[in-house]
């Protein structure tokens, strides 16, 4: 069996998705718990690539589902779109968490007559790990150098952006994006650690 890598996994989720969208299944059914029907597409999907590739699937130890590719699959609803997706420190919000996300959007629906329920995937998302940074922390950081700040800028922005740190921790983030300014992240994180 060949071994998975990204390019595999963007084709295979393709796949999958149209694959898991057209039946219905019976688990499922009455499910309103986001967290379940997350798991149980992830399982799937997992089962999906095991019969064509190699891998080594992660662990809640590790933290991301793909560890070789450095890829974490997130499942969401479009009713409600949310994932955790935690991050180890403050500089993570703003050059990203280290790893690629995969995000699968669906919309769920239960059939009563059948009594099964139906997954519609309205989006599949690859996010490159370099655009996994806050959306607003970037997007403030680029905009406030663009228009010349200093370094008590930045240091005002981390500061306003309640990121937690304290008074040295964000000193310090704040002369590493003077350096190194940030590219545009994509992704909504909290700030709960």
């Amino acid at each position: 069996m060949p071994e998975l890598t990204v390019s595999d996994i963007k084709f295979e989720a393709r796949v999958f998705l149209r694959s898991l969208s057209q039946r219905g299944i019976d688990s499922l059914f009455g499910v309103t718990d986001g967290k379940a029907v997350g798991t149980y597409v992830e399982h799937e999907f997992h089962t999906h690539l095991e019969r064509g590739y190699h891998f080594v699937i992660g662990s809640s130890a590790r933290g991301i589902d793909f560890p070789e590719l450095g890829v974490d699959l997130k499942v969401t609803s479009s009713r409600q779109p949310q994932s955790s997706c935690p991050y180890r420190s403050a500089e993570q919000k703003v050059y990203g968490l280290g790893y690629n996300l995969m995000v699968f959007v669906h919309e769920k629906r239960d059939d009563a007559e059948s009594e099964l329920a139906y997954l519609s995937f309205v989006n599949a998302v690859f996010v490159a790990d370099t655009r996994t940074a806050d959306y607003q922390t970037t997007r403030g950081i680029i905009n406030i150098l663009n228009n010349g700040a200093n370094l008590d800028d930045i240091d005002a922005f981390l500061e306003e952006r309640n990121l937690p740190l304290d008074e040295i921790g964000r000193r310090m983030l704040a002369e590493k994006i003077v350096a190194n300014p940030p590219g545009q992240g994509y992704v909504t994180i909290s700030n709960a650690l």
